[in-house]
């Protein structure tokens, strides 16, 4: 049994998420080097040294930030392939989950993409099992449509992240809703996965 969160429990988390949003917004546009703490806390309203009483400081924030987000990709994902029986719906979850993903999390994609070099060895470590993890879970799932060697599985899967997180980079808000967009990159997603097959 848990114990219920007090108000201050509560408000320390919700304050905790607030750094981490505004440091994703903040690292997407400038960069890691361009951000320093004072800048992030200044964007949730604390001073720079009310950080450290979240982070031990703005490399284990930027560790937080990826090693979170990829937790989330392996259960979430895990969560579809545990949930769905069927196979070709299995991989059209998986494909919308991280469509859904991609198109929340366009700021934590560049960071991911631009700043990973910046993570302590042992955060980049877990960041890379949890990749491999997310990516063997596609796998599995691809492995159940398309006759290919593991090899061939793992490229189809690695050139659809390619296709989805490359996207919500270069997508304007203005040509199209949110549900468009996700419906369209949903099918090319598959469609790539499939080809040829």
């Amino acid at each position: 049994m848990t114990t219920p969160l007090t108000p201050r429990d509560r408000a320390k988390a919700e304050r905790t998420d607030a750094i981490l949003v505004a440091a994703a917004e903040l690292f997407a546009a400038r960069g890691y080097s361009g951000v320093s703490l004072e800048d992030i806390g200044a964007a949730v309203g604390v001073s720079g040294p009310a950080v450290y009483r979240h982070f031990a400081g703005k490399r284990a924030l930027l560790g937080a930030l990826l090693i979170g987000v990829s937790e989330e990709l392996v259960t979430g994902g895990a969560a579809v392939v545990r949930d769905e029986r069927d196979e070709r719906a299995r991989m059209a979850l998986l494909v919308d989950f991280h469509v859904d993903f991609a198109l929340r999390n366009a700021d934590v994609i560049r960071v991911q993409d631009r700043d990973l070099s910046h993570l302590s060895d042992d955060s980049q470590a877990d960041v890379r099992r949890l990749q491999r993890a997310y990516i063997e879970l596609w796998i599995d799932a691809l492995g159940m449509l398309v006759t290919a060697d593991r090899e061939e599985l793992r490229l189809r899967v690695q050139a659809c992240f390619g296709l989805l997180n490359s996207t919500p980079h270069s997508t304007s808000a203005a040509l199209r809703t949110r549900a468009d967009t996700a419906r369209v990159l949903a099918a090319m997603a598959m469609s790539a996965l499939t080809a040829g097959d």
